[in-house]
C-alpha cells in the first residue's frame, strides 16, 4: 500500500468532501476519487459513505483512519529524523574522555555548547585510559575523543590542538617544601614521586619519567598509582609528590598545595581526536565550534 493513499484518505476524512479535499492536496477531484477508490478495493471494503452534500466515515474507516494517522505520523518523523541524521542534527554523538580531562574547563565547556545547540543530539561521555579510548575511537566504539598528549597511538587520527597545560607539583601540606611557591625539579630529590602506570599515557609517562630522571630525582624509589586522579590521595596520605596538569588543582583536598615548576618545560598538550576521513555530520557540526 502507497502512503499517497493513505495521505488521499486521511485528507478526505478529514474534509468530509471530495472537492475540498482535492484542493487541499492541490490535485483535481476525479483523480482522488479513483485513488480512494483503489483504497477501498485494496483494503476490501467501503471506507466512505458517499452523501449528498460530502462524505462520512464508514465504521472500518474510522478505525483505518486512526491507523492511517499513526502511519503518516510515523513517516513523517522518520523522514525528518534521517534528515536531521545527515544534516548532523538528530543522532548521537560518543565522547571519551580520560580521568584527567575531567578537570579541564574548555572540554565541559564545548561539551555544553554542543549540547545546547543540539539539543536532538544525545550525548554519551565515556571515561577511560588513553590506550583505551584510542582502541575505542579506531573500532568506532566512539566518535570523538579528548587526549593528552605525547600520545603516540593517537597519530593514526587526526587531531585539534584544545590547549597547552603545564604540570604542577602536588605536595602534602606538611611537606617541607609546602609553604614555598615555586619548586625547581631539582628540589624534589630527597621526596619519594607517585606515578601512574606507563599503560595509562604512554607518552606522557616518558615525557615525565624523562623529565624528573634528568633533574637527579631517583626513579628506583617511584610509588605507583592506579591513574593521575588518584596520585593526589596519595600524596594527601603522605605518599610523596605527584606531578599533574595543572587543571586537576581544581581538585581542593585539605591536605593537598599545588606548585608551579619553575621550569615551565615540563607540560601536556590537550587536543580533540577523531578519524581520519570523518564523515558524521554530528562529529563536523563539533568540529566547526572549535574553528
Amino acid at each position: 500500500m502507497e502512503l499517497r493513499y493513505l495521505r488521499y484518505f486521511v485528507a478526505v476524512a478529514r474534509e468530509r468532501h471530495f472537492t475540498r479535499a482535492a484542493h487541499a492536496l492541490g490535485i483535481s477531484q476525479p483523480p482522488l476519487s479513483q485513488q480512494i477508490k483503489r483504497l477501498e478495493e485494496e483494503v476490501g471494503t467501503p471506507l466512505f459513505r458517499r452523501l449528498t452534500r460530502g462524505v462520512e466515515l464508514t465504521e472500518a474507516g474510522e478505525a483505518f483512519y486512526e491507523d492511517a494517522c499513526k502511519i503518516l505520523a510515523m513517516s513523517d518523523a522518520a523522514l525528518e529524523k534521517a534528515r536531521g541524521i545527515a544534516r548532523g542534527l538528530n543522532g548521537s554523538l560518543s565522547i571519551g574522555i580520560t580521568s584527567s580531562d575531567a578537570f579541564h574547563p574548555k572540554i565541559f565547556t564545548l561539551i555544553r555548547h554542543y549540547q545546547m545547540q543540539n539539543p536532538a543530539v544525545t550525548v554519551h561521555q565515556i571515561e577511560a585510559n588513553m590506550s583505551s579510548l584510542m582502541a575505542m575511537l579506531g573500532e568506532g566504539e566512539l566518535d570523538i575523543a579528548f587526549v593528552r598528549l605525547p600520545c603516540e597511538s593517537s597519530k593514526a587520527f587526526d587531531l585539534k590542538m584544545l590547549d597547552r597545560e603545564p604540570m604542577v607539583v602536588a605536595l602534602h601540606r606538611k611537606h617541607p617544601l609546602a609553604e614555598q611557591g615555586s619548586l625547581a625539579p631539582e628540589q624534589l630529590r630527597d621526596s619519594p614521586m607517585i606515578l601512574f602506570p606507563r599503560e595509562v599515557a604512554p607518552g606522557l609517562y616518558e615525557r615525565v619519567y624523562t623529565y624528573c630522571e634528568r633533574a637527579g630525582i631517583d626513579m628506583q624509589r617511584t610509588l605507583q598509582a592506579s591513574q593521575l586522579s588518584s596520585s593526589l590521595s596519595m600524596v594527601a596520605a603522605g605518599g610523596g609528590f605527584a606531578l599533574v596538569p595543572q587543571s586537576m588543582a581544581a581538585i581542593a583536598k585539605p591536605d593537598v598545595t599545588y606548585h608551579p615548576l619553575s621550569d615551565p618545560a615540563l607540560y601536556t598538550d590537550i587536543a580533540l581526536c577523531w578519524r581520519r576521513f570523518e564523515r558524521s555530520r554530528t562529529v563536523k557540526r563539533f568540529l566547526a565550534m572549535m574553528d
